[in-house]
């Protein structure tokens, strides 16, 4: 019989849903709780994710913007596992544009990935969790969740409703046993601005030195976060957006 330390594997036997989870925070993400235990559906609009699949690990190419994805990543996490514990709405994508030159559709497709897919998983993921009377949704916002400058507007527009998605969703889920929070990431060295600047992870990188603490973070530091607020040492926590910025947040420059 496998034995193991149950501080090592805090989420053994439990099944979470990642959303973006073929790079960056999210792969960071699947990756730690698959680690310490948990079964993980990993779902990525990306090819890319299929090269997760392993023992314990189901890829799931789709589109978190699509009703029907939200519904096929809770049914897979049943039809493979029986049981849904967790779910960490990280999908996320930005434009810098002033609002001046920001189409319709620019603003439309920020706020369909950012926000609605996060209502769309959530809304499922609840389904599943409220019969079972626990559950615990972490949410991956950003500084933009309570700040901006220029060429974000619709980046922060649809941070800022993440932002009050979790306030008012864990007001409705605490009574079913079910914990909704959110993680506000500063700049973390991903691949989210590849298709703004030529080398986007060296930009994030830089972008992160205006931190008071003079960096961008790793994509597993927010995992760490991420994976904190999922787990029963965050059993206190509800409805918070904990900021893991680096000080951002907090700086005014």
């Amino acid at each position: 019989m496998t034995t193991f330390n149950t501080a090592d594997k805090p989420f053994f036997g439990q099944v979470a849903i990642v959303t973006g989870a073929a790079s960056g925070i999210g792969q960071a993400t699947l990756e730690l709780l698959h680690a310490q235990g948990a079964s993980v559906v990993a779902v990525d609009r990306q090819d890319d994710v299929r090269a997760l699949a392993r023992p314990g690990i189901v890829p799931l190419v789709a589109d978190v913007a699509r009703e029907e994805s939200a519904a096929l990543a809770a049914k897979t996490a049943m039809d493979h596992y029986g049981r849904l514990d967790i779910l960490v709405n990280n999908a996320g994508i930005i434009i810098n544009k002033p609002v001046i030159d920001m189409t319709l559709d620019d603003w439309n497709g920020i706020q369909a990935v950012n926000a609605t897919g996060a209502f769309l998983f959530s809304r499922e993921a609840m389904r599943v969790m409220v019969p079972a009377g626990k559950g615990s949704i972490v949410n991956v916002g950003s500084y933009a969740c309570h700040q901006a400058f220029p060429t974000i507007a619709a980046y922060a527009a649809s941070k800022g409703a993440l932002a009050q998605l979790t306030r008012a969703l864990s007001l409705e889920a605490i009574d079913h046993g079910i914990r909704v929070n959110a993680v506000g990431s500063g700049d973390v060295v991903t691949n989210i601005t590849n298709h703004i600047h030529a080398d986007g992870r060296k930009f994030l990188a830089e972008h992160g030195k205006n931190a008071p603490i003079r960096r961008a973070a790793e994509p597993r530091e927010i995992a760490e976060v991420i994976a904190f607020l999922a787990s029963e040492k965050a059993s206190y926590i509800v409805g918070a957006v904990v900021m893991a910025d680096g000080g951002m947040s907090v700086a005014l420059r």
